[in-house]
């Protein structure tokens, strides 16, 4: 949308002289953004989420039976008991001490309640072993309650495993492929309990950042102002952007969600830069700035070799004592300080022009880490660096 465009469809609504200038400094605003600055086109339903839908983790207890001798052994007390209780309920009485089976698993059941789940709606349900079973594998789950964090029952789990991995063999002959001890039913919940939002009740729509900012909160409520032609969003902080169901005039609260999320307008990535020390990764954003810097890289190489000598033994003799060949270790111990790498970075050198330079001096990962580090610390890095 143009500026004349933005301040014509503003006349249009009726709105006053400052509600005209608002719309006409938004508009010059989005077309300041598409300049040289580091951004990207994204839809809002990408960067924000509803207030109030979401959707919730439920967990379940249960048994996976039908397994080939790969399930809890008899150590494992809760699975023998659970059986008891399971097999009592169908009207056979048993001992849990006296019970030996090894086809039989205990797991917890882990899924989540979409926002609008009604009765009779399927969902995933991933099964976890919780004892000392081997796999899992070619097992079905018996029929279990899942729970939500009130305790109330919300959907029931049962049905065969579909697993991502395997076991075979035994003991050193063992060969494990991926995780064989985890498995997932497709569509192996039943939802039991409403749990649908009433969007009849809303009042305000409020959209939450998925990653704070002031400029993304403040571009969503000018984006969303310019569409309905009138100032019915507002940012109230760096995570939240409000918007009127009244003053929006939408048929219906979907309506207006669905008119708002497919809103497309342009976000700037923060430079930031994200370390983790432990694996050696780096992660940078294309759009980091360096002030000039310079950068020495000096590497000291120590190694230290041992050879064993071999020294013959005296043969028998007349009225001489034999004796065995000695083994003698000889130590040498070389070290190489390889002459300082330097490189130069000038203004406004980009994240490419590091990286670049860095594999240039022959750096490693772990390198990598500490340089940035140093340069963060001396100011010539524009960016957040977050070491995990």
């Amino acid at each position: 949308m143009t500026h004349n465009s933005a301040i014509s469809k503003a006349r249009r609504g009726g709105l006053t002289s400052f509600a005209l200038a608002l719309c006409a400094a938004l508009s010059l605003l989005t077309q300041h953004a598409s300049g040289d600055e580091p951004n990207r086109q994204v839809l809002v339903r990408d960067i924000t989420s509803i207030q109030g839908i979401r959707e919730n983790m439920l967990v379940g207890y249960g048994l996976v039976v039908g397994l080939r001798g790969t399930g809890d052994r008899q150590q494992t007390i809760f699975t023998v008991q659970t059986l008891a209780n399971a097999m009592q309920k169908m009207g056979v009485l048993i001992s849990p001490s006296t019970v030996v089976v090894k086809n039989v698993a205990a797991v917890f059941i882990t899924a989540s309640l979409p926002a609008f789940a009604r009765p009779g709606a399927k969902m995933d349900v991933t099964v976890s072993s919780i004892g000392d079973a081997q796999s899992l594998e070619g097992g079905v789950l018996l029929m279990s309650a899942l729970h939500g964090p009130d305790g109330q029952v919300y959907a029931e789990a049962q049905g065969p495993l579909l697993m991502g991995g395997y076991a075979a063999g035994t003991g050193a002959n063992r060969k494990d492929v991926n995780a064989s001890n985890v498995g997932l039913i497709p569509q192996g919940a039943i939802v039991e309990r409403d749990t649908s939002v009433d969007l009849s009740g809303f009042k305000t729509v409020s959209l939450l950042l998925r990653n704070p900012d002031f400029t993304t909160a403040t571009a969503i409520a000018a984006a969303v102002n310019l569409e309905f032609g009138k100032p019915v969003a507002s940012a109230l902080d760096s995570s939240r952007v409000d918007i009127s169901v009244a003053e929006a005039s939408a048929a219906s609260v979907s309506t207006l969600i669905s008119r708002v999320q497919n809103l497309v307008l342009k976000v700037h990535t923060p430079a930031k830069i994200i370390i983790n020390e432990r694996t050696g990764t780096i992660v940078m954003g294309g759009d980091v700035k360096l002030s000039p810097v310079s950068v020495i890289h000096g590497s000291l190489s120590i190694q230290v070799v041992t050879e064993l000598a071999v020294t013959p033994g005296i043969p028998a003799g007349r009225g001489g004592t034999p004796s065995q060949p000695v083994v003698v270790p000889e130590t040498t111990v070389t070290a190489r300080d390889a002459a300082a790498q330097s490189m130069r970075l000038d203004e406004g050198a980009n994240v490419d022009e590091l990286v670049n330079g860095l594999h240039a001096i022959g750096t490693t990962a772990h390198d990598v880490v500490a340089i940035l580090q140093a340069i963060r610390a001396e100011g010539g890095m524009q960016a957040d660096l977050e070491v995990q």
